[in-house]
């Protein structure tokens, strides 16, 4: 996926070396955007393997609006143990496991009293609105809230997503992005928002159009740099495409809530090895 090879080299060119609070440091840029065609494949790396499978679970947990890291690593996905932990937990308060107000919450509660779920379903809303309104230019979520910003121990990075209908038929989606890991976030958030793109598309019956990736700040941490120039050395394979099976009867916003992973099938994804890089916590 030349884009993302773009972007990494952009920062290794133009990144300014920062402190930052893991104490790792990183190189980074700040203000940066990329697009996607959504039709003309999928966007997922394929320089090093990604796990499509967890991308596509962490985000139907997002939409169920859990925030219980249990409940994911039922889905088998164990990406966000380290900020589950009892001792990150314990600081606000709240149990071995339970995020507190993560994105799930925020998408699906914003505004609510933590943990009841008696805030605004954003998600409910947009596909209302969208089925109502799809000339709005009101088309957004917003996963960030300064209120409960700091009662997590990690605040959201994808901070608000807009999406615009042109030709009363094709989806395009938009996301800022306040902060970005780009070796080992990025390739997983750029895979998310494409899929959710796909998936409010289908279900609003409109056809997918470009995922417009906003950055703020971009970096790579220091002790990825090697993993970096390993990827950058390896030529991208052609993009797979993104198929739905059984969900003809997948519309509007139940059907959305009950969308699963065998209701999707990447086709001829193809890509180099996994390349490991440690996680800056």
């Amino acid at each position: 996926m030349k884009q993302y090879q773009d972007l990494l080299q952009h920062i290794l060119k133009n990144g300014v070396e920062h402190h930052d609070r893991t104490g790792v440091g990183t190189k980074s840029v700040f203000g940066y955007k990329t697009r996607y065609n959504l039709k003309a494949g999928f966007p997922i790396v394929t320089t090093k393997r990604v796990p499509f499978r967890w991308i596509a679970e962490e985000l139907f947990w997002f939409l169920s609006g859990s925030t219980s890291n249990f409940d994911l690593q039922a889905r088998g996905v164990d990406i966000w143990d380290e900020w589950a932990t009892p001792e990150q937990t314990k600081r606000f308060g709240r149990p071995e496991g339970d995020l507190g107000p993560v994105y799930g919450y925020l998408w699906r509660s914003f505004g609510g009293d933590y943990p009841k779920m008696n805030g605004v379903d954003q998600i409910e809303n947009l596909i209302t609105e969208i089925q109502n309104n799809p000339n709005s230019r009101r088309l957004l979520v917003t996963g960030w809230d300064p209120r409960v910003a700091g009662e997590v121990s990690l605040p959201p990075c994808h901070t608000i997503f807009q999406f615009k209908i042109e030709s009363e038929k094709i989806l395009h989606c938009q996301l800022y992005q306040r902060s970005a890991d780009s070796f080992l976030g990025v390739p997983f958030n750029i895979s998310s928002y494409a899929l959710l793109t796909h998936l409010i598309a289908h279900v609003c019956d409109l056809e997918v159009g470009e995922f417009i990736h906003t950055f703020g700040d971009l970096h790579i941490y220091s002790n990825h740099l090697p993993q970096v120039d390993e990827l950058l050395s390896r030529q991208p394979f052609p993009l797979p495409m993104l198929k739905f099976v059984n969900a003809e009867n997948l519309k509007g916003f139940a059907g959305l809530m009950n969308f699963k992973f065998q209701n999707i099938e990447l086709v001829d994804y193809r890509s180099h090895g996994k390349i490991s890089a440690p996680v800056a916590i």
